[in-house]
C-alpha cells in the first residue's frame, strides 16, 4: 500500500525492523540510543550544546503543542496566534483550555502568515509575551515562514513557539539563528519518516530553567523534563517511552543522513509535490493553492462538483489500486488532502496520479472542477 497521507507517512523496511525486538528503556545500553538521539536531532535543527535542549513525551504533535504552551507561558498570559489553518486552531484551543490568553491574527488559509502584520498586531499588544505559529500547516498545504516572522518577533523583543511537526527534517532549520524560539516542536512519524508515538521539543536551556514550575501540569511540563535529564542522565525517561519507535527513529536519522540530510530531503519531497500538483490539474482537478503559495509537505485538492463525488467512495476506490489518501479535510471547501512526504518518490506519485484517474472514472465522475 502506497500511504498518501501527511503522517504517520510511509516508512522504509530498515526502520520498521527495528521495532521487532523488545527493549528495556532503562537499559545502559538503550540509555545510550537515547542520549544519542537528543543530541542527533538538536545538532539537526542547528542548535548549540549548552544553549539547546532535546526534550521527549510520548505521543502526538498536539501534546508537544500544550506542553510548550504551559511550559514557557504562564497562566493567564497572552499569546498571540497566526490563524491561517486548522492547526492553529488547534492551538488556540490548547491555549485556551490551559488558561492562557489568546490574541488572533486571523488570514486566509491560501497564503503564508504576513511577517508585516504580525509586527503590526505585537506593535498594537505591548502584554502578547509569545506568537505561536505553525510552520506548515497539513490542512491546505501553505507553509509559513518561520524565519522571516522569527525576525519581526525578535525584533520586537518577544518570544515563539513553533510548531514544526509536519515539516521538520525537510524544511531548514537553523535555533542559533533564531534564538526568539523557546521552542520547536516536532514528531517522529512526519518528515524524518519514523515511526509514529514520540513528540520533541527542542527548547532553549536558559527559557527551561526561568520557567519552572508554572506548567500547572506534571505529564506537560518540559522544564520538569529538563530537570529530569539533569538528574538521572540524557538516556533517561520519566516515564515510560515508546522504546520500540525511539529504535526506530535512529535508524530513521541515518536514513535521512544517508539521503543527504534535509537539502535532499526537500528536494525528494517537492519533487513529488510537483509530479502530483501538475498530474491532477492535466486530470482536470484544481489545487487548493496556487503554485507560487504551494509547499512541498501536502497538496490538497479542490473536491469535483460532480454529484458523483464523494470523498469516501473515492478513498475506497484509491484503496483498491493500492494508494490510500485521507478520508477527511480540514479547510473550509470540500478538499482532498495527498501527502508528499514519506519513504515514496516521484515514480510512486506518477502511479498515484494514474489511479486518481481512474478511480475518478470509475465513480463516473465527468464534471471534475471545483465543488
Amino acid at each position: 500500500m502506497l500511504l498518501l497521507i501527511p503522517g504517520p507517512v510511509q516508512t522504509r523496511p530498515e526502520t520498521r525492523a527495528a521495532m521487532a525486538q523488545d527493549y528495556a528503556p532503562w537499559d545502559n545500553d538503550f540509555r545510550a540510543v537515547y542520549a544519542e538521539i537528543r543530541e542527533r536531532v538538536r545538532d539537526l535543527a542547528g542548535g548549540v550544546k549548552g544553549e539547546h535542549a532535546t526534550l521527549c513525551l510520548q505521543g502526538c504533535g498536539h501534546f508537544m503543542m500544550e506542553a510548550a504552551i504551559r511550559t514557557f507561558i504562564p497562566a493567564g498570559g497572552k499569546l498571540l496566534v497566526p490563524r491561517n489553518g486548522a492547526y492553529a486552531e488547534r492551538a488556540v484551543r490548547l491555549a485556551t483550555e490551559a488558561g492562557r490568553e489568546v490574541v488572533s491574527l486571523h488570514a486566509p488559509d491560501t497564503e503564508g502568515v504576513a511577517p508585516d502584520k504580525v509586527a503590526a498586531a505585537l506593535a498594537a499588544d505591548p502584554g502578547i509575551s509569545h506568537v505561536v505559529m505553525v510552520q506548515n500547516e497539513t490542512g491546505s498545504g501553505i507553509v509559513n515562514d518561520a524565519q522571516a516572522v522569527g525576525a519581526v518577533v525578535r525584533a520586537a523583543g518577544r518570544r515563539m513557539i513553533l510548531d514544526s511537526v509536519s515539516a521538520f527534517g525537510a524544511l531548514p532549520m537553523s535555533l542559533a539563528e533564531q534564538p526568539e524560539l523557546d521552542a520547536l516542536l516536532f514528531t517522529s512519524g512526519k518528515c524524518l519518516e519514523g515511526l509514529p508515538g514520540i513528540g520533541f521539543a527542542i527548547a532553549r536551556v536558559d527559557r527551561l530553567e526561568a520557567c519552572q514550575g508554572q506548567a500547572g501540569s506534571w505529564s506537560f511540563d518540559l522544564a520538569d523534563v529538563y530537570q529530569h535529564a539533569l538528574r538521572a542522565g540524557w538516556g533517561s525517561f520519566r516515564f515510560t517511552p515508546p522504546v520500540q519507535a525511539l529504535a526506530a527513529f535512529r535508524v530513521a536519522l541515518d536514513l535521512h543522513a544517508q539521503e543527504g540530510g534535509q537539502p535532499a530531503r526537500l528536494a525528494r519531497y517537492t519533487a513529488n509535490m510537483h509530479v502530483l500538483y501538475e498530474g491532477v490539474q492535466t486530470l482536470g482537478l484544481t489545487p487548493y493553492l496556487a503554485l507560487r503559495h504551494q509547499g512541498p509537505i501536502i497538496v490538497t485538492i479542490h473536491q469535483p462538483a460532480d454529484p458523483a463525488f464523494a470523498l469516501q467512495p473515492f478513498v475506497d476506490a484509491l484503496k483498491a489500486r493500492g494508494v490510500l489518501i485521507s478520508n477527511f479535510y480540514n479547510t473550509t471547501a470540500p478538499t482532498m488532502r495527498i501527502g508528499c512526504v514519506g519513504a515514496i518518490t516521484p515514480e510512486d506519485m506518477r502511479g498515484a496520479v494514474a489511479a486518481i484517474g481512474e478511480a475518478l472514472q470509475e465513480l463516473g465522475v465527468r464534471q471534475l472542477a471545483a465543488a
